[in-house]
């Protein structure tokens, strides 16, 4: 008996031996960065893991180009503009793969805008960016779609009174209202319990998808799937998503008239109808794209307004400032219009603002070198994950004088006129950019813009008490986002 453990304690310790001489030797040909454990990598060491908090000590120690390990599978990271751009736009065409997302693989199973399969992902990328933009993607006709969601908005907010209650739920909501008009053709009433049970599933996801168990996840997914966990609940709630969209293919397909496109699904069944010979695309693809606009069109938005919000709360001489330009561009008659915000350079500058300052925002999806590319003085072998840290790009003391600071002066000049700015990438750039950024960016202004017309935000508690890091953190817990309440404002 002891012969055989002891045989089996040899064995284990050779296989531990030969793994790590393996990470060893890929280790050696990757960028520099802090030593990982064997099978685990650097997941649990709190000095590498989660990146948003420790990029700052990892870029001083090993340069703007790092190696975090995610178990077995080496991340080179990207930390600060000038590298992030030169990989995503000096170099876009060998950083313009996408690995598999282990979560996400699980569930699409390869098809839809995320597909790893280049050629199918550049057919599904052309096609959704023209048929958005025949829905109105940053034209009048959309904007005049947001303006409409933002009345609703805006009603459900006046009935809580100026009570302090929990808004994200109707934030969130209207937001993914705009994009299910676009790919269903109609709106849901924020009452409605499917659509709040769909709303609720997508920021479980998002939650988990951002979480170190997700992290853990997507590391070693083989041996997470034969466990229990928080992953399970994530992949079942995930799969009634999809079997919802199932349900409005099919009835699109019962009742599609070729003259008249309705919405998305439409325009997507008669393309398929169009290259039933190609095998390139199919109804899955439809689905899973569906999905992913549904995903993509509800939690980043909603966060960054509600996170808004918050913010101009936290510092009301900011929300005084925005309350004043409304008042002398727009006036209290109308809504705010898309051709309204060059005259308001100051709330333009303030939502930029809190895109830039979100610090615990999601880290983007993660690329793939499709070839070998010599970047840096380093050679980054095919098929390597390549993570371009975008917290580093808005937080790069090289081209923010304040970064750690929420400045809406970041995007001003001296005359008080709306100032781009290089290293705002909230969307992402180069060929993997998100292709809703031109809707996104509506959406921001015209509801923004339309509820503080509307309202003064204010804070439930001390603004001192108040960790704008920490509350972002914690956007998707429940009772974690009731520290404000909405005063009609008497004009």
């Amino acid at each position: 008996m002891e012969l055989v453990t002891g045989a089996a304690v040899l064995l284990f310790l050779l296989g531990v031996t030969v793994l790590y001489s393996k990470l060893y030797k890929v280790r050696g040909q990757l960028p520099p960065g802090p030593t990982p454990w064997p099978f685990l990598g650097n997941l649990l060491q709190k000095d590498a893991v989660p990146l948003h908090k420790n990029f700052p000590k990892l870029q001083k120690k090993y340069g703007p180009v790092f190696t975090v390990w995610l178990g077995p599978k080496p991340m080179v990271v990207l930390s600060g503009y000038d590298a992030v751009k030169e990989a995503l736009i000096d170099q876009d065409e060998g950083f313009s793969g996408r690995p598999n997302i282990p979560i996400l693989e699980q569930i699409t199973k390869g098809f839809g805008l995320i597909s790893p399969e280049r050629r199918k992902w550049k057919e599904l990328r052309r096609f959704t960016l023209s048929t958005l933009r025949n829905f109105g993607m940053g034209k009048k006709s959309m904007a005049e779609k947001i303006q409409e969601e933002a009345h609703h908005l805006v009603e459900a907010i006046a009935a809580t009174q100026g009570q302090a209650v929990d808004a994200l739920p109707d934030i969130t909501a209207a937001a993914s209202n705009v994009i299910c008009s676009v790919v269903f053709g109609n709106r849901f009433s924020y009452k409605d319990p499917v659509f709040t049970e769909l709303l609720r599933i997508i920021k479980d996801f998002v939650g988990f998808f951002m979480c170190l168990s997700g992290t853990i996840y997507s590391a070693i997914p083989k041996v997470m799937n034969l466990l229990p966990g928080p992953h399970q609940k994530c992949l079942s709630d995930c799969a009634k998503v999809c079997s919802f969209v199932r349900e409005k293919v099919e009835s699109h397909r019962l009742s599609l008239d070729p003259h008249n496109p309705r919405d998305f699904i439409d325009c997507f069944l008669l393309r398929l109808q169009k290259e039933q010979s190609s095998g390139l695309i199919c109804t899955e693809d439809l689905v899973m794209t569906v999905l992913d606009l549904f995903l993509a069109g509800t939690d980043t938005t909603s966060s960054t307004l509600f996170f808004g919000f918050m913010i101009v709360s936290k510092y009301p001489h900011i929300q005084a400032k925005i309350h004043q330009e409304i008042d002398e561009v727009v006036g209290q008659n109308r809504p705010p219009t898309m051709e309204d915000r060059v005259n308001m350079p100051f709330t333009n500058a303030v939502i930029h603002e809190v895109q830039r300052y979100q610090r615990g925002s999601a880290e983007s999806f993660p690329h793939m070198t499709i070839q070998d590319v010599n970047f840096r003085g380093y050679t980054i072998p095919k098929d390597t994950i390549v993570f371009p840290l975008f917290i580093s790009v808005h937080f790069d003391p090289n081209y923010w004088k304040a970064p750690e600071e929420f400045d809406p002066g970041h995007f001003l000049n001296e005359e008080g006129e709306f100032l781009k700015k290089d290293a705002f990438l909230p969307f992402s750039a180069g060929k993997r950019a998100c292709p809703g950024e031109a809707l996104a960016q509506m959406e921001l202004f015209l509801f923004f813009s339309t509820l503080l017309q509307n309202f003064t935000f204010q804070l439930t508690v001390h603004s001192e008490e108040l960790d704008m890091e920490t509350m972002f953190l914690d956007i998707r817990k429940e009772g974690k986002h009731r520290q404000l309440r909405a005063i009609r404002r008497e004009i």
